[in-house]
């Protein structure tokens, strides 16, 4: 009985003991085993490891390539041309003793490179004009970029696999007096317009009221040319019929006398019976010569 008074406590102290002992590192985390704040062992391979316990302890680091959002930053480029450049930064941790030595921890190493990305982006950037950034010629800056951020985090044990901008904008000031030169120049432009269609219309309009006085002269000239060639062959006519028949060229122009005297329905004639009106009905019982 007193032998198993000692045993269980020696079984539970062993438990302790064991469980602080073991830890797991995932595939996904390389550790590093300090002792007393000293680092004294890293471990990167995946599995079962033993450490002292209470005496040692582990830091996980993610081996994993991780994602960086560095903070909105403004760039005067060489234009003195001002540019909102939003940048990431894609990295990861290949060296783990060099990375807890320089940084210690996960969250220090992103502002510091938050920081190195920013400089390097207006370094590089501030030398380029501002039409080089908004075209394909940035590639070849964002790779400098790069190899400068790249070149700094190797210092804390971090390789930089790739810095992008995602968002390049002008700043509010700008884009509105921007927005506003460019508003104030397609109404210019649109005046412009106008009055290029209104003097077109009017030169259009004088062209066509030019044309319709010609026409109009023409047909006018035409129409008298042949109202006076018809005059003239009437009157041949007439002449013609006067020569062969005085008589019944005398009856015709009466009968137009007539025509024209009681045109309408209200006029009304008074003659005397021997008016020379009716002296073509004066006979009109009597027989032609033979």
């Amino acid at each position: 009985m007193k032998a198993g008074k000692f045993i269980l406590p020696i079984i539970i102290v062993l438990a302790v003991t064991a469980f602080f002992s073991i830890f797991i590192v995932k595939e996904i985390n390389q550790a590093i085993v300090l002792q007393f704040g000293d680092p004294k062992r890293i471990i990167l391979k995946p599995g079962l490891n033993f450490k002292i316990p209470f005496i040692q302890n582990v830091v996980f680091l993610d081996k994993r390539i991780l994602n960086l959002d560095a903070p909105p930053e403004e760039v005067i480029a060489s234009d003195q041309k001002r540019l909102i450049v939003d940048a990431f930064a894609r990295f990861q941790i290949v060296d783990p003793l060099k990375f807890y030595i320089s940084v210690g921890n996960e969250r220090v190493a992103r502002s510091r490179l938050s920081t190195i990305i920013n400089s390097r982006i207006r370094s590089v950037l501030g030398t380029q004009r501002l039409q080089t950034l908004l075209s394909e010629d940035r590639n070849k800056q964002m790779a400098l970029i790069q190899e400068g951020v790249n070149n700094e985090a190797n210092k804390f044990g971090i390789k930089i696999v790739d810095v992008r901008i995602k968002r390049a904008d002008l700043p509010q000031a700008n884009s509105d007096a921007i927005y506003r030169r460019m508003q104030t120049e397609r109404e210019r432009e649109a005046k412009e317009f106008r009055a290029r269609g209104a003097e077109m219309a009017v030169t259009i309009t004088s062209t066509a009221d030019k044309e319709v006085a010609v026409i109009l002269a023409e047909a006018n000239k035409n129409s008298e040319i042949m109202k006076g060639e018809g005059d003239g062959l009437r009157n041949k006519i007439f002449a013609d019929a006067f020569g062969r028949d005085p008589d019944f060229f005398a009856f015709y122009r009466a009968m137009q006398a007539y025509e024209k005297a009681l045109i309408g329905g209200d006029t009304s004639l008074i003659l005397s019976p021997d008016s020379e009106f009716f002296k073509f009905f004066g006979n009109i019982n009597q027989k032609p010569a033979q």
